[in-house]
């Protein structure tokens, strides 16, 4: 695969922040850029933006002032759509309109050389639909940069039912040679990172409408112990409930209304309210001066006046917490057993998918706790704990206690099935599954999407397979069963192997 020379020169229409970004990272790769925008002066605009950012790395001493001045040479704003007609390489980043970009694609066609390779960086429109009705649809291509573009390492490059596979191997080897980590997708609902990260969201959202914990525990759960950079719901405030509403809507009627994908009638509300995050001042959070943040709910200290811990068994996922509880002074005493801990009154156990109350009645374990996934238990500094309906308050204090001892804050919620981090995990694991299994991309596309776009402690399936064979598989057929619905059915290659004891890279 040969990238395109240094010679070609590139266009970028629309001038917006991720189109400036774009031209910014091909500007750096050493093309000349044409910057164009149908509202006058935008273009002029988007370049100066980019050098007010680059000119803040020379006041850092992060980069030297030549540079940052040829980077800005190379940008050149155009008014007029005819300018850019000598591009090798046009990339379009305008509204997420289908109709539009379909008439700047034709019009871009008549005036652009018949080898120029035309890329799209939609996040959410059809590569073929896009390419329907222009004269040759083979050279066009998505090129799918995430936002900041000059920061952000991933670039989907999305091949349509039309797309040359030379057009689309050229971009991928470009978009390296850029310093980027490009993946392959088929051109099928939100590509790789906004299909298989839905999950992120609803599973949150989710056990909010169902009053488990507050948005800020959620999020604090989440972060501390799933080693997520940000909270769902952080997060959507962040990107804007309008934006983010929009593409879950998009991807499940894309899917034809598959409940996996379905919308949050939580988030629903308030796009309706207008509250739609930091941009409005509000969404699940209030933003503004002096306006403090809700802390996340923190189990107060409990005494502990055990120091013996009986082990049962294999734990699993959670076997290294044992290692950290013997550090923190804990008599460790092994024993044969269903894979659970005994301290004090309380039985504690990793979730398995089953509401605390189901297991404690299955098991006969009436003093029954269930702690959460952690990311890596030697370091978490949070856990999700939540106790069986028969379990005594004594249980659930000496719970406490143990996790505590150990310099792990506890965020006691209310039974639901599969807890905070083990459902998130298992269902974002359980969507990429199924899209390796459609081939949308491969699984190491998949798992490096996750990891370089949105910024995962871990790709889902290599997540997966670390937790153990079958263990995905155990939890979510456990919250289908909890719940009854199709939401959470096992992805066929979650099925195969568990039946096989495999995982997906062994």
């Amino acid at each position: 695969m040969q990238a395109l020379d240094k010679q070609i020169r590139v266009a970028v229409i629309g001038a917006g922040a991720m189109g400036s970004g774009i031209a910014q990272v091909a500007a750096q790769a050493g093309h000349v850029v044409y910057l164009h925008d149908q509202r006058e002066g935008a273009a002029s605009t988007g370049r100066d933006g980019v050098a007010k950012q680059l000119q803040r790395r020379v006041d850092k001493n992060k980069m030297q002032q030549q540079e940052v001045d040829d980077i800005i040479g190379r940008i050149h704003p155009v008014s007029a759509l005819s300018e850019v007609a000598d591009a090798g390489l046009v990339i379009e980043a305008i509204i997420e309109d289908l109709e539009i970009k379909r008439a700047l694609l034709n019009e871009l066609e008549n005036l652009c050389g018949e080898d120029t390779i035309m890329a799209t960086n939609t996040s959410s429109i059809s590569i073929t639909a896009l390419g329907a009705r222009m004269q040759r649809p083979g050279r066009l291509v998505g090129m799918h940069f995430f936002n900041p573009a000059p920061l952000m390492a991933l670039v989907e490059v999305v091949k349509g039912l039309a797309t040359d596979k030379a057009v689309a191997d050229r971009v991928y080897a470009t978009a390296s040679v850029w310093g980027k980590k490009p993946v392959v997708a088929a051109s099928t609902p939100g590509f790789i990172v906004n299909r298989v990260a839905r999950p992120f969201y609803a599973e949150s959202f989710r056990l909010l409408q169902e009053q488990t914990a507050s948005a800020a525990t959620l999020d604090a759960v989440i972060r501390e112990a799933g080693g997520f950079r940000m909270g769902p719901f952080e997060l959507t405030d962040l990107i804007g409930h309008d934006v983010n509403y929009a593409v879950t809507t998009s991807v499940f009627n894309a899917y034809y209304q598959d409940p996996r994908f379905l919308p949050s009638l939580v988030q629903k509300e308030l796009v309706e309210a207008g509250r739609l995050g930091r941009k409005s001042g509000q969404g699940f959070f209030s933003y503004g001066e002096g306006i403090e943040r809700p802390v996340a709910q923190t189990e107060s200290a409990r005494p502990c006046d055990q120091t013996r811990l009986i082990v049962e068994g294999e734990l699993g996922p959670a076997a290294v917490l044992v290692e950290r509880l013997g550090a923190a002074g804990f008599e460790i005493i092994e024993r044969d057993g269903p894979g659970q801990l005994r301290f004090g009154e309380a039985v504690l156990a990793l979730t398995d998918g089953r509401m605390a109350s189901e297991r404690a009645a299955a098991d006969g374990v009436d003093n029954l706790v269930l702690f959460d996934l952690a990311f890596d238990y030697s370091t978490t500094t949070r856990l999700a704990v939540t106790a069986a309906g028969q379990a005594a308050t004594k249980a659930i204090d000496d719970a406490c206690a143990l996790f505590q001892k150990a310099n792990i804050a506890v965020s006691l919620v209310d039974d639901r099935p599969g807890l905070v981090v083990m459902r998130t995990v298992a269902m974002l694991a359980n969507e990429a599954a199924d899209a390796a299994l459609q081939g949308v991309a491969s699984m190491g596309d998949i798992d490096l999407a996750m990891r370089a776009g949105l910024n995962y402690p871990n790709g889902p399936l290599g997540w997966s397979d670390l937790l153990g064979a079958g263990v995905v598989f155990r939890v979510l057929s456990n919250i289908q069963n909890s719940y009854g619905e199709d939401r959470y059915r096992p992805a066929l290659l979650l099925r195969k192997n568990h039946f096989a004891q495999k995982g997906f890279y062994s």
